[in-house]
């Protein structure tokens, strides 16, 4: 069981076209995580990746930033309790309206004095699962490692960068460019408005 091969499998992966990611930068590489979701059986699986990586660690909460990481950090929790024969819990942190993460509905209190695993579906620049793993330990919990369904940046995106120990269940690179240094072959193309932030992007121009 291959996570590449499971996101191909729900058409997930996408290639040749012309993408805005979140981070603002542009590319021609798109993993569409929100095409997994809607899979029970191809989620599971998931969560049954990470939770087989991290079964002889010490941890009792699995955490993740929304929305996404709702899904995710449920089934590894429930797979890790399944292994380990004891309950993990699984949380997650919500984005708020300054762009920070926060532990909301008391679930700070789940954290801390807790050991946890972090984890997260992609990463281009890794922001988002920095912001957790530095609330975490905000929050009093320690970080017993950061791991990743798909890390698309390798070279910036690793334990240096991260602060905690990291690895990802597969590597996608997916190149990203500012909009004033695209190469032509994608500047070219029309920007997919279906998945990505391409829409906000035009309506931004």
């Amino acid at each position: 069981m291959d996570i590449i091969d499971i996101l191909k499998k729900v058409h997930a992966v996408m290639t040749d076209d012309h993408f805005v990611y979140t981070s603002g930068k542009h590319g021609e590489v798109y993993v569409n995580k929100d095409a997994v979701y809607p899979h029970p059986k191809e989620v599971s699986q998931v969560g049954q990746l990470f939770a087989e990586k991290y079964k002889d660690a010490d941890i009792d909460v699995v955490a993740a930033p929304a929305l996404g990481g709702i899904i995710l950090s449920t089934w590894t929790a429930y797979h890790l309790s399944q292994m380990k024969g004891k309950e993990i819990l699984g949380v997650y942190a919500e984005k708020m309206p300054d762009k920070s993460m926060a532990f909301t509905r008391g679930y700070d209190t789940l954290i801390r004095g807790k050991n946890v695993l972090v984890i997260e579906d992609l990463t281009t620049t890794g922001g988002s699962v920095k912001k957790v793993v530095d609330l975490v330990r905000a929050t009093g919990g320690t970080v017993v490692a950061v791991c990743v369904m798909v890390n698309r940046n390798p070279e910036g995106v690793n334990e240096k960068t991260i602060g905690a120990p990291f690895d990802s269940l597969g590597v996608l690179k997916a190149e990203a460019w500012d909009e004033n240094e695209l190469p032509e072959r994608i500047k070219s193309r029309p920007v997919n408005t279906n998945v990505g932030h391409g829409k906000k992007y035009l309506e931004n121009r």
